[in-house]
């Protein structure tokens, strides 16, 4: 069974950094694409960077460029996201998913079935 883990969130003023951690079990994890996700209240799920565990290729939506980093440390089975220069806009619900086909986070990520649990940021300004 596919488990996600999130953690990590919390409080921090605008400006300030966090890094948030997705532990996976279940599947071979090098095999398979990790993308972070959030959800503010209100508003609909969007899809922030992504990454493939495979080659280890990366990938950043436009609203997070230059100020997030995802990673991987294989050997743990986990991702990474390290967000810095936080906006209050950034404030919301952090998921990680996994899917085997990369496309399908990008494009479709609707169709996943693997999601963890969620963890809260919020950047205060």
């Amino acid at each position: 069974e596919v488990q996600l883990v999130e953690s990590g969130g919390g409080l921090v003023q605008a400006g300030g950094s966090l890094r948030l951690s997705c532990a996976a079990s279940g599947f071979t994890f090098d095999d398979y694409a990790i993308g972070w996700f959030r959800q503010a209240q209100g508003k609909e799920r969007e899809g922030v960077s992504y990454i493939s565990s495979s080659d280890g290729s990366t990938y950043y939506e436009d609203s997070v460029k230059g100020r997030f980093t995802i990673s991987s440390d294989n050997a743990k089975n986990t991702v990474y996201l390290q967000m810095n220069s936080l906006k209050p806009e950034d404030t919301a619900v952090y998921y990680c998913a996994a899917d085997v086909e990369l496309w399908l986070l990008l494009h479709r990520p609707g169709r996943i079935r693997s999601w963890g649990q969620g963890t809260q940021v919020t950047v205060s300004s």
